[in-house]
């Protein structure tokens, strides 16, 4: 199922997507009903834990960083012309984060994604410091629910009792 058709920036020196059995998809996902993700199809996930989805309306990504859904393409050669482009990579992939995390020896083998040991939603920076190779399911579905708890918070909420250990 390659989505992307032509060749990834040279400068980047790790895959900038993954893909995953459905089964990894449906357990990773499992928490973030509260985004409704009724009839969406998972196409490809960033080195994050991202997940773009395919429903008969659109293209949809689940960004497990900002904890939202939206509707980013009409169709997938949409997505794929978008996901070629340096832009479209830095926006959608982090192309400049994973590059980073690459070269200080941080790299996820193939069940795994970056996960943040700090989430960024709790005050975590988005550094390559903060970055860890994780396993994908439980990245992603732990993401969901801290989202999940924290979604309906004022912002500048402040959040304790959270450990990185």
């Amino acid at each position: 199922m390659g989505f992307l058709r032509r060749k990834q920036q040279p400068d980047v020196p790790v895959k900038l997507t993954r893909q995953f059995p459905p089964k990894d998809y449906a357990a990773a996902l499992e928490s973030w009903a509260f985004l409704d993700l009724e009839g969406a199809t998972p196409l490809l996930t960033s080195q994050f834990g991202d997940v773009v989805l395919a429903r008969e309306d659109g293209v949809y990504l689940l960004d497990v960083v900002a904890g939202t859904l939206t509707r980013e393409w009409d169709d997938v050669d949409a997505m794929a012309d978008a996901l070629e482009t340096p832009a479209g990579q830095e926006r959608y992939l982090r192309r400049s984060l994973v590059t980073a995390a690459y070269q200080k020896g941080k790299v996820p083998d193939e069940t795994q994604v970056y996960d943040f040991a700090k989430p960024p939603v709790l005050g975590g920076a988005l550094t390559a410091d903060n970055l860890a190779p994780t396993d994908f399911v439980v990245t992603v579905n732990l993401d969901g629910q801290i989202h999940e708890q924290v979604r309906d918070l004022p912002p500048g909420t402040t959040i304790r009792g959270f450990s990185q250990d």
